[in-house]
């Protein structure tokens, strides 16, 4: 793993198309980072994001927000188990310990968690975090960072 707080990738103007190209500079900026935490307003794209990544990493299943669940599971081409979660609508971090996200997240399985605030202490120390903005023009910038 590369150290701690140090790299920082930047992407500016996405549009939705570019979406197929910035993935996969995502997942090669991310390398074996599991968590990786997308952090943005309401509307910023994050679930559509994630549906361009677990489409990169070719995954199979329909790829959705798991606003209601909490958590969704997904395989690929490679029977590879990818975890989506939302935690939007939790009021305390006792609901993400009620589905077991600690077993989620030391699964070694990737996981890909929108409104990580809401969970802070359950974070592990390791992570990718995806901040995305909304431009003017109404376009994305999007800024990793690996923590």
């Amino acid at each position: 793993m590369r150290a701690k707080g140090k790299p920082i990738q930047q992407i500016d103007n996405l549009n939705i198309d570019d979406l197929p190209n910035a993935s996969k500079n995502i997942i090669a900026f991310a390398q074996d980072y599991k968590i990786w935490l997308f952090e943005g307003e309401m509307g910023a794209g994050k679930t559509t994001l994630i549906k361009a990544l677990c489409e990169a990493l070719g995954v199979v299943d329909e790829v959705s927000s798991p606003t209601f669940a909490l958590v969704n599971e997904y395989v690929n081409r490679e029977q590879a188990t990818f975890y989506h979660f939302d935690f939007y609508r939790i009021e305390h971090e006792e609901e993400a310990m009620d589905i077991g996200v600690d077993e989620y997240f030391y699964s070694g399985h990737l996981c890909f968690v929108e409104w990580p605030g809401k969970i802070p202490s359950l974070i592990p120390d390791e992570f990718l975090r995806i901040f995305i903005t909304i431009n003017s023009d109404n376009t994305r910038k999007i800024v990793l960072e690996i923590v």
